[in-house]
């Protein structure tokens, strides 16, 4: 290994990890994301520092080139990254969709709340919508709008 990879290496390892705590001190990356990150830069600056430790740890799981390994291990971070993120995604959608379901009803007993008052008649705020196409309507519309 020549002198410049292995400061090159040691250079890209330390400015990964200096980026992943900078970007947690000024809370753009959350901690629970920056665990993978942190965990790759470590084993990156302890890969570079210490480069026989690559070769033994491809020899160890049977690797008989240790940039394949490399290459390996960071597929499967990508990968789990990938994971997580999908099922915070997935759940951030079933939030979102629940969210808009309630705005909708609140909306639609908002419309006649204001049309009872309108016309002085009392409303019945406990009364759920009792079609879809109630709880889908626009501004203006609704049970007791004129149609």
């Amino acid at each position: 290994m020549s002198t410049v990879s292995y400061i090159l290496g040691i250079g890209a390892a330390s400015l990964t990890l200096f980026i992943v705590i900078e970007m947690l001190r000024r809370r753009r990356l959350r901690e629970r994301h920056a665990v993978w990150w942190f965990v790759a830069g470590l084993l990156a600056l302890i890969t570079a520092v210490f480069p026989a430790t690559l070769a033994f740890a491809a020899s160890v799981v049977g690797v008989e080139v240790p940039t394949n390994l490399v290459f390996f291990v960071s597929i499967a971070t990508l990968f789990l990254v990938c994971i997580q993120h999908s099922s915070e995604l997935t759940a951030l959608e079933a939030k979102t969709r629940a969210l808009a379901e309630s705005v909708a009803i609140l909306e639609l007993r908002l419309r006649e709340v204001l049309a009872d008052s309108a016309t002085g008649a009392q409303s019945d705020l406990a009364a759920p919508p009792t079609t879809a196409r109630d709880m889908d309507t626009g501004p203006g519309e609704g049970r007791n709008a004129q149609r």
